[in-house]
């Protein structure tokens, strides 16, 4: 991957213009703003007598609740209980006519009100099947469970999610819904042996002897692929948290090994997000009952070593196994749920989740303490009347924290869940262009502008300069979902006392290229004011057109328009030092002048209009130059056309690249909106190309 990256202050004009294609929110200089905090946190609470027995009728008047000794007033309340009646099993015509869906289709969590329960009366259970820690037989029973509790065993109360982890995000195949026609549709289009990899390879001494020669251990990919496994159970908490009913995790996975203490703070990072999102996990290990050869089974090779004979093999083998389950015991213990192990009935760990939800009370308080410092919060719910009775809640909860008291571990888990979202954060104000140039019969290279306004972003003094952070990270992803490429950027720009009084009214461009084949692409930018925490999210689909296939038109690179050039040698922030990289990559770098594509096609009366783009004639054999020149319309009326001029490629390379650029006077020209169109013609193969995109011309 070819990748540049840069920063540059626009001198565009002063005055405000229309944002095309961005995401903005509302607000109006000059308008006072009033602010307050309050903070509800909900409490789901199981009330049972001696006997398991749930205690019903209880009221908001019963309940006495304190945070850290403080009482609290209970601002909301209500009482869930559900159906025990088993919906009746389906037919086996039934079985062989579920509807399969063409392709699985990626949603997300419906989100819920703060204060009301979306699901009154509703059993959440949600099944997640994390791929990369099951080989493919394990996925199978995985599967085989689920189908065969969806089809035979859930009742009328239960709502089902189905989330699924291949290594690359939490993907939610399904949102919580009663449609078993639906549910197994989906369980029946995953794809068996997807997401393999990843799975944990031992370094002790029942690690295979393959006769090769030594070599690093693979104890730092172990901690890596550890940590991803519990960062994506974190995240799955995450989306559940947006429901205020509680809800059950069932966590399908081939055992969980920690790697001594190196994983110990991702497993409590998850363990917190799950206990503050009301979510129990529920592991169940598709293993099933095992029955271990003493130096591992026929999957495995031999320890060939002196362990084999000392016994030291055989231990391995039994301590990493019970390592692997110990891990999915203390998620469970700790969230309230409980493991499945060494059961070959898995459906019996879903079963488990299900009836330990009969019957709860939802409890909703506005916290007195509005103090944003992350620190843990004891809770304490108790019963007014003299009952016997027992409690099962959340026992505290970890404060938000102010940006300002992040750690770098939080600020970097704030880009991934915000980057992880499919909703878009709109307190940072983004916009964006995207190009592409044909750099071979097989490559683009695709430049990408990121525009933001300048008064978004914060200043601080630091060593008596005036500065700006701003955090950047991106991915593209290609039309299945998987990422092609990334980007990931800190920027600290260091500015001027008069720079630092235009950025008011200027607005920071940030550009990045990277390099593609053609076909659909869909990419999604953040961008963070390092400063305050404010994000802004952008995402598009895109779409790189082959141009070795166009046969009919002259094949011609994205028409970038432009008011402005800036040396390279003016940028605020360049990440590519050598000038020479910079003018290899991108076309829109010539003798050291930047072209500064326009993301909001506005321009001023006082400015010159700036054109480029390429036209490409790898199919013909004749050297005639391309005739081009551009026209300007408004309500469909030609008010504007320049010379045609010739232009003829000096490229030396077989796509024969003609660079074509137009600089078009706009002095003459009324304000207003026009149509601008690009024109590209070849005289003698009588073949031509058309380009137009409305523009907006102020004074």
């Amino acid at each position: 991957m070819r990748r540049v990256l840069a920063l540059l202050m626009s001198a565009a004009m002063a005055l405000p213009a229309q944002q095309i294609g961005e995401n903005t929110q509302a607000g109006s200089n000059g308008t006072a703003t009033f602010s307050a905090t309050a903070q509800l946190v909900v409490e789901t609470v199981v009330v049972t007598d001696k006997s398991g027995k749930s205690i019903e009728g209880l009221t908001a008047k019963d309940f006495t609740v304190t945070e850290n000794g403080v009482p609290q007033t209970i601002r909301f309340f209500d009482h869930q209980t559900f159906s025990e009646q088993v919906s009746a099993p389906l037919t086996r015509s039934e079985h062989e006519n579920i509807h399969i869906y063409d392709r699985l289709g990626r949603t997300q969590i419906s989100r819920g009100t703060p204060g009301n329960t979306r699901y009154k009366d509703r059993r959440l259970l949600a099944l997640y099947f994390d791929m990369t820690a099951m080989p493919p037989w394990d996925q199978v029973r995985a599967l085989s469970a689920a189908e065969k509790f969806i089809r035979t065993q859930i009742t009328a109360a239960d709502l089902v999610a189905i989330l699924r982890y291949a290594g690359g995000a939490v993907d939610v195949l399904q949102d919580f819904t009663a449609d078993r026609d639906r549910l197994l549709s989906i369980l029946q289009t995953m794809i068996v042996g997807e997401g393999q990899g990843f799975d944990y390879s031992t370094n002790d001494a029942s690690s295979a002897d393959t006769g090769a020669a030594f070599g690093q251990d693979d104890t730092e990919f172990n901690i890596f692929n550890t940590d991803r496994q519990l960062s994506a159970l974190q995240t799955a908490a995450n989306m559940l948290a947006q429901l205020s009913e509680k809800k059950s995790l069932v966590y399908f996975a081939s055992g969980l090994r920690l790697n001594g203490l190196n994983n110990q703070a991702q497993l409590h990072a998850t363990i917190n997000a799950a206990v503050r999102a009301g979510v129990s996990f529920w592991p169940i290990d598709a293993r099933g009952l095992v029955a271990q050869a003493p130096l591992g089974d026929a999957t495995v090779g031999s320890p060939g070593n002196v362990g084999m004979y000392s016994g030291a093999s055989a231990l391995a083998v039994t301590t990493s196994f019970q390592q692997s389950q110990d891990t999915l015991y203390a998620l469970a213990a700790d969230t309230g749920g409980k493991a499945l192990l060494d059961n070959n009935d898995l459906t019996r760990g879903i079963l488990e989740a299900e009836r330990s939800i009969s019957s709860y009370y939802v409890i909703g308080y506005y916290t007195t303490n509005i103090a944003q410092d992350g620190k843990f919060r004891r809770i304490k719910i108790s019963l007014n009347a003299n009952l016997a009775a027992n409690l099962d809640y959340r026992q505290g909860y970890f404060a938000s924290k102010q940006f300002s008291k992040f750690t770098l571990a939080d600020k970097e888990r704030q880009l991934e869940d915000a980057l992880m979202l499919l909703d878009p954060i709109t307190e940072l104000t983004i916009a964006m262009e995207i190009d592409y140039f044909q750099l071979n019969r097989a490559e683009y290279f695709v430049p990408i502008v990121v525009k933001i306004p300048g008064r978004e972003l914060a200043l601080a003094k630091r060593g008596g300069a005036e500065r700006t952070l701003i955090d950047f990270i991106g991915e593209i992803k290609d039309n299945y979902g998987t990422t092609i490429t990334n980007v990931r950027d800190k920027v600290d720009i260091r500015l001027s006392d008069a720079t630092a009084t235009e950025l008011a009214k200027r607005p920071i461009e940030y550009d990045a290229g990277f390099t593609l084949l053609p076909g659909k692409y869909v990419i999604k930018f953040l961008a963070r004011d390092a400063e305050t925490g404010r994000i802004g999210t952008y995402q598009t689909a895109f779409m790189i057109p082959n141009l070795n296939k166009e046969e009919k038109r002259i094949p011609i690179s994205s028409v970038v328009l432009s008011s402005q050039r800036v040396d390279l040698k003016d940028a605020l922030y360049n990440a590519v030092k050598r000038k020479e990289r910079i003018e290899a990559a991108n076309p829109l770098v010539q003798d050291g002048q930047k072209l500064i594509p326009s993301v909001t096609r506005v321009f001023s009366k006082v400015r010159e209009m700036y054109i480029y783009l390429q036209a490409y004639d790898q199919m013909s054999s004749s050297t005639q130059p391309f005739v081009a020149f551009v026209s300007l319309y408004s309500n469909q009326k030609k008010v504007f056309e320049g010379q045609p001029v010739e232009v003829k490629s000096s490229s030396t390379d077989h796509l024969r690249t003609t660079p074509i650029q137009f600089n078009i006077p706009l002095a003459d020209l009324v304000p207003g909106k026009y149509d601008c169109q690009v024109t590209v013609l070849e005289p003698t193969g009588q073949k031509a190309a058309f380009w137009q995109a409305p523009i907006v011309l102020i004074r």
